[in-house]
């Protein structure tokens, strides 16, 4: 965190990967790009430079986080690291917690299912069809 004192700004998509909202930041620029990130309600491109106090809505899936930027860092560091780097609104902390007690309490048809169907499984399958 001590980095995030000595550079004042950043790019956003540097950001959202250091910050750990994707995995690449390639992924947080192609995010940027499809306007799945809004910097202070307006969309931008991957090159538009965050500071302190900025407002993101950020989409990844079906997540959804509304952030106030608190600092930027250079490197990419542990979880516990990165979360020190932004504060979640209120609103956005409880609309996610809501959306995670559904999704607990009425799972999508089929989210268990992993991999290809075993042979009876297809075998079912093409029964049904037939």
């Amino acid at each position: 965190m001590a980095e995030a004192h000595e550079q004042a700004r950043q790019r956003i998509d540097k950001w959202l990967w250091v910050a750990r909202f994707f995995k690449t930041r390639s992924l947080a620029a192609a995010a940027v790009d499809g306007g799945k990130i809004k910097w202070n309600a307006q969309t931008v491109k991957p090159s538009r430079e965050l500071k302190a106090d900025d407002r993101l809505e950020i989409v990844a899936g079906e997540q959804r986080w509304t952030v106030i930027v608190r600092g930027v860092s250079a490197q990419r560091r542990p979880a516990t690291e990165a979360r020190l780097l932004y504060a979640e609104t209120d609103e956005s902390a409880a609309r996610r917690q809501q959306q995670q007690e559904i999704r607990r309490l009425a799972p999508m048809p089929g989210a268990d299912l992993k991999g290809r169907p075993t042979k009876k499984a297809g075998r079912l399958i093409r029964g049904f069809n037939e």
